[in-house]
């Protein structure tokens, strides 16, 4: 984290403060400021670490078994890029309830394309497609929470 520095253009402490306040609230684990020069990137709670269990196989007898085709471990792959969160908040698929969803699998969107809203504290956010393509799937529902760096889209290039 940049130290802040005296004089004006510095982050306040209480305003430091009452961000953590608000982080511990609302759930919001990481957030990124800048201000004149200076840039702020602050995390709380632990540092996640995945773990995977060792697993064995144990020979079995009497199965003949090939390794898969190469065309079987790609049609297990998803397909496509993806759109991601760029925040933490609730995803929504269309401006109200009663208006059409932004987007749905088969549509085609540019860069600027608005594919759907997040909520962040209060704060309904249009999240850009940032990419240029169809939407081949739809990765989470209307109301779910959903994470920074969370796919929301599989995109297909066109």
């Amino acid at each position: 984290m940049a130290k802040p520095s005296e004089g004006e253009g510095s982050f306040d402490l209480e305003q430091f403060r009452k961000l953590l306040q608000l982080m511990e609230k609302h759930g919001v684990t990481q957030a990124n400021l800048q201000k004149a020069g200076e840039s702020w990137k602050v995390r709380r709670g632990p540092k996640q670490i995945s773990v995977s269990p060792e697993v064995t196989y144990a020979p079995q007898p009497h199965v003949s078994s090939a390794p898969p085709a190469a065309s079987d471990v790609a049609a297990a792959a998803p397909k496509g890029m993806t759109i991601d969160s760029p925040t933490v908040g609730t995803f929504y698929s269309s401006p109200t309830p009663e208006d059409p969803v932004f987007v749905s699998p088969g549509s085609t969107v540019q860069a600027d394309t608005v594919v759907c809203i997040i909520e962040a504290m209060k704060v309904f956010n249009q999240i850009p497609a940032e990419k240029s393509g169809r939407i081949v799937q739809m990765l989470v529902e209307n109301g779910d929470a959903v994470e920074f760096g969370q796919p929301l889209f599989r995109i297909e290039p066109i």
